[in-house]
């Protein structure tokens, strides 16, 4: 019995799940364009550079987003932590790049609840649509999640506030199952508080 085979299979259907899921929370238009923005080939270097080994999907995963939500004009490297008992907290810290805005430190942390439980450490990237200004990131997005994860796992969702979208593509390890709505707020400094 090859486990691997299985846990990709599970991994893409959630995955598509979470698109489809997404795709309700936003606009059925792709985002026009943006001269400012990192092309698909940027932004799977960018992943392999920082996934590493677990990055097989992210070809797929990023052509996906960008025949639904065009180019991204921004995107945070990061980590994460997050767990949940029906409900759930999740902690990450990274730092967001743009083209002419530069590089700032990001925190994020958010309430969650669902049919969702167990926990895991996640690498994340946040690919980042139409972000007008670098301090229109601070605020909460919101959205439905859903996770895989068998020792190891791979994931994405869409999460909204405004026009700003933020898509967390996410690998990881732990053990965790379910699907739960939510959000994150994103902030400046490092915070305890998740509301």
């Amino acid at each position: 019995m090859d486990i691997s085979k299985h846990l990709r299979r599970a991994t893409q259907l959630a995955a598509a799940a979470i698109v489809a899921a997404g795709a309700l929370l936003s606009d059925p238009a792709p985002v026009a364009a943006n001269t400012d923005g990192f092309s698909a080939q940027e932004i799977v270097d960018s992943g392999h550079k920082f996934f590493g080994a677990t990055s097989g999907g992210l070809a797929t995963v990023v052509e996906t987003l960008f025949s639904q939500y065009g180019v991204p004009n921004g995107y945070v490297l990061g980590e994460e932590g997050s767990g949940a008992i029906v409900g759930g907290l999740t902690y990450g810290e990274g730092t967001l790049y743009t083209r002419n805005a530069g590089d700032h430190a990001v925190f994020w942390q958010g309430p969650s609840i669902g049919w969702d439980i167990g926990g895991q450490g996640s690498r994340t990237m946040m690919l980042v649509y139409n972000l007008g200004s670098v301090d229109s990131l601070y605020h909460r997005y919101a959205g439905v999640a859903g996770s895989a994860y068998v020792v190891a796992g791979f994931g994405f969702n869409v999460l909204r506030y405004g026009d700003v979208l933020l898509v967390p593509v996410r690998t990881g390890v732990g053990a965790r199952l379910g699907v739960n709505i939510g959000y994150l707020k994103l902030t400046q400094q490092a915070t305890w508080n998740p509301f």
